[in-house]
């Protein structure tokens, strides 16, 4: 039988992929998403497939499916904090609301949840790399507390519904990842290089460089929440690539990719950005027999080569 997967955030740059990967594994899907951060040109490809179904609604409100359904996959959120720190009340809202509606879902259905939490659990770790054990170091009234303490707080709800009412639950803790279908306008650092090397502008660089993050390609993500989906571990996984880089260092490397003649800038780091963030994914190596394929150098390939041909799309 066909299982059927509703999707939160389904129009949005990893929802929308993870979409695609489903409907190839053969699997229904019910995409949710009010478009507020999504991309509708994200899923248009998929308008006459019979095996996808979309729904423009706000999950932070009271939600109807008449389907029955195998799988919850929340992803709804902004993600960047260019967009989180624009609509810091919605992306509470969506974190503590639309957990509570759809772990609501999944009780009546019987469905097995995935949420998908993030790295910024962690805040700015005094640990690297950063273990599912680890607490965090978060600042809860910052300009990033918004979604920082949305996704702690739907982490400990998720948890909670799991405890209390037995939802069968998986948690993904997600780091920096990227890809085709990412919003020039983002704010995080793989489409600000990007956009600002394709239009022949300096690359910004906030700080001094010296900042590390680790980057995931988008396949590879997707392939680690399926894996994490299918199987049967209740509590956080980490899911990232655990090759860290200086900032200085990636923008050294996109401009080599490029052959950019983009000169580099520097500015004000902005509150509360994290000085490391690379997942230990030992976890997701044992229990999921998973870790990330793609190489910086062929993912930024792919990624560019998307912009390069959709500038004024996305």
């Amino acid at each position: 039988m066909e299982k059927t997967v509703l999707i939160t955030g389904g129009a949005g740059f990893i929802g929308s992929h993870l979409c695609d990967f489903l409907l190839n594994k053969n699997f229904k899907i019910i995409c949710v998403d009010n478009l507020i951060t999504g991309n509708k040109k994200n899923i248009e490809h998929l308008s006459n497939n019979q095996n996808f179904k979309f729904i423009n609604q706000d999950i932070s409100k009271h939600i109807a499916i008449n389907e029955n359904l195998d799988y919850i996959l929340h992803l709804a959120s902004p993600a960047s904090p260019v967009d989180y720190q624009k609509i810091p009340i919605q992306t509470l809202k969506v974190g503590s609301l639309g957990t509570h509606n759809t772990l609501g879902l999944a009780l009546v259905k019987k469905a097995k949840y995935l949420l998908a939490s993030t790295s910024e659990v962690y805040g700015d770790p005094l640990v690297n790399p950063q273990p599912e054990t680890y607490w965090g170091n978060v600042n809860p009234i910052g300009v990033r507390g918004c979604y920082d303490e949305s996704k702690r707080f739907a982490e400990a709800l998720v948890m909670a519904y799991h405890r209390i009412h037995n939802v069968d639950i998986r948690i993904a803790r997600i780091f920096n990842t990227y890809g085709p279908r990412m919003s020039k306008d983002d704010g995080r650092v793989v489409p600000n290089f990007i956009t600002q090397v394709v239009s022949n502008k300096p690359l910004t660089i906030y700080g001094d460089g010296k900042q590390t993050r680790s980057f995931c390609y988008i396949n590879d993500l997707i392939e680690g929440i399926y894996r994490l989906m299918m199987s049967n571990i209740n509590e956080p996984v980490n899911l990232g690539n655990p090759e860290e880089h200086t900032i200085l260092e990636f923008a050294e490397k996109i401009k080599k990719i490029t052959k950019s003649k983009s000169k580099i800038v520097f500015k004000d780091l902005p509150i509360d950005d994290p000085r490391v963030r690379c997942p230990d994914i030992s976890k997701a190596k044992k229990i999921l027999n998973w870790e990330p394929k793609f190489t910086l150098g062929n993912g930024l390939k792919e990624t560019i080569e998307f912009f390069k041909q959709n500038q004024n799309v996305f």
